[in-house]
């Protein structure tokens, strides 16, 4: 024992003389300056192919060789945009119910047969877009493809799910107003938008969610779900002649009714909200400070422009957003911003959560960094290092078949070139400090951006309003989020 316990002081003496002379074999042929960097790799994808079939179903593919997999998903060219009035919400309601039973088979029935697929059928409605998809092996598209035409051709909408859905959605949605920067983003789009398409919610409210019935979503299916409105996307180890072949197997029956499209309703109406809005929210921990801009359509000269710009704002960890309220101040977890353009408009959107007592604070810093993108340029390698970023995040978009088809589908569904879809980088690459600095001019200054802070009001309420005393203090409980001026208007001299 004693031996032993002698050996082991020796034994490791030993393996330290070694590693040291180990170490410093390396340390004398380790290299001391870093390797050049190479040429960044090149993106190198192929443009999408774009067929019709004579019922008005566009086929678009992209092909991805190399690995059995191919992405499938049937986008309908209208989404929340379409919900009628006193009916926010259904839309997305009539998306998620395309999966809950359909052509004589239950939920769960439909799940199983996605499964055995290998895959899963995800079905949701956005702004101007609504659809279901599916990623499965290259031999199983044609019965994924069957079972995409059943849910979206033939959904049974029975009464029990539709119920079911209702429920769910409103658990949803009052989770949701209840925190304060989701509340405030949903208030801030009809700051912006009015009462104008986009400035609904599109998740419903509580009292549109109430109202919905099976005819409702029945009525809504049978006026946007028809083949001359879709496009079928395919993205992954499949010809564009196998697309159409494909398409044609499950979807070439389908007739389009004769009635005429319904016209897209005007996204943007009369607002009679201030520039600035404080909703009372009494007990809330944090308050949520979102301040917005409208911006230009998604076929828009600018939109690589704004999107550079967006990423420079907000759209990363180390944007100007975060820098500034995170990073030098600690006032909040996150602050960040997004750059969402749709069909016939859009929304610019920066948020961050912050304690009560520093909403005022952090509202100031905001409007401050929307207001520096447009009076001074941006710096040569913070542009750079914004630039890297989107790009780095453009190519992992790209990694899978469902991202890519994601990618093509928007660009279908917004009408855009699809050899777009190739060109991300070099019109990234190409935007410059003073295109920047014109966009926040004309899309970002002081005029037409709506401030919106949801918290407990008793602790920054007046402090606020004084900043800004064309503003406006509502209690959360009051509003009618059903009206564009989110309830009764104010009496001469309420604020």
């Amino acid at each position: 024992m004693s031996r032993s316990i002698h050996r082991l002081p020796l034994a490791a003496l030993i393996a330290g003389c070694l590693a040291v002379a180990s170490t410093s074999g390396i340390a004398a042929t380790f290299p001391q300056t870093p390797p050049a960097p190479t040429e960044a790799p090149r993106l190198n994808v192929p443009t999408p192919s774009s067929q019709t079939l004579a019922n008005g179903l566009r086929v678009v593919s992209v092909r991805r060789a190399g690995l059995p997999l191919v992405t499938a998903q049937l986008l309908i060219r209208r989404g929340g945009e379409m919900d009628p009035a006193g009916k926010a919400g259904l839309a997305s309601l009539t998306a998620n119910l395309l999966t809950k039973g359909a052509a004589g088979r239950t939920a769960p029935e439909i799940a199983a047969a996605a499964e055995a697929l290998g895959g899963t059928l995800d079905a949701s409605a956005g702004w101007d877009e609504s659809g279901v998809g599916i990623t499965v092996t290259t031999p199983r598209v044609a019965e994924a493809l069957a079972l995409l035409a059943d849910v979206v051709r033939r959904p049974a909408f029975a009464e029990a799910e539709v119920a079911r859905a209702r429920t769910q959605a409103l658990g949803d949605l009052q989770l949701m107003l209840s925190r304060p920067t989701a509340l405030a983003s949903l208030v801030s789009s009809r700051a912006v938008f009015g009462e104008g398409a986009y400035g609904h919610s599109r998740s419903g409210t509580p009292a549109s969610l109430g109202r919905m019935t099976r005819d409702d979503v029945v009525a809504l299916h049978r006026t946007l779900y028809r083949p001359d409105n879709a496009i079928l996307v395919l993205a992954g180890d499949v010809t564009p002649e196998q697309a159409v072949a494909l398409a044609k197997a499950s979807f070439g029956d389908w007739q389009a009714p004769t009635a005429s499209l319904p016209r897209a309703p005007a996204a943007k109406g009369d607002s009679s909200l201030p520039e600035l809005l404080v909703i009372d929210q009494p007990g809330a921990g944090q308050a949520g400070v979102v301040a917005a801009h409208a911006a230009p359509a998604r076929s828009a000269e600018g939109f690589y422009v704004g999107t550079v710009a967006d990423a420079v704002l907000g759209g990363s960890y180390s944007a100007r957003l975060n820098e500034e309220i995170r990073i030098k101040r600690g006032l909040s977890y996150g602050a960040s911003s997004s750059f969402d353009p749709r069909r016939d408009g859009g929304l610019w959107l920066a948020s961050a959560q912050t304690k009560n007592p520093s909403a005022t604070q952090v509202v100031a810093l905001m409007q401050g960094e929307f207001d520096r993108l447009g009076s001074e340029p941006v710096g040569a390698d913070e542009l750079a290092a914004r630039k890297a970023t989107l790009v780095g995040s453009y190519g992992r978009s790209l990694e899978t078949t469902a991202g890519l088809a994601g990618q093509v589908g928007e660009l279908a569904v917004y009408g855009v070139d699809l050899a777009d879809i190739g060109r991300y980088i070099e019109r990234v690459q190409a935007v410059t400090p003073t295109q920047i600095q014109q966009y926040a001019q004309a899309h970002l200054g002081a005029s037409g951006r709506h401030v919106v802070v949801v918290g407990d009001a008793g602790q920054f309420g007046a402090e606020l309003l004084k900043a800004h005393p064309q503003g406006r203090q509502l209690p959360a409980k009051a509003l009618d989020l059903d009206e564009a001026s989110l309830g009764p208007a104010p009496s001469p001299g309420a604020r």
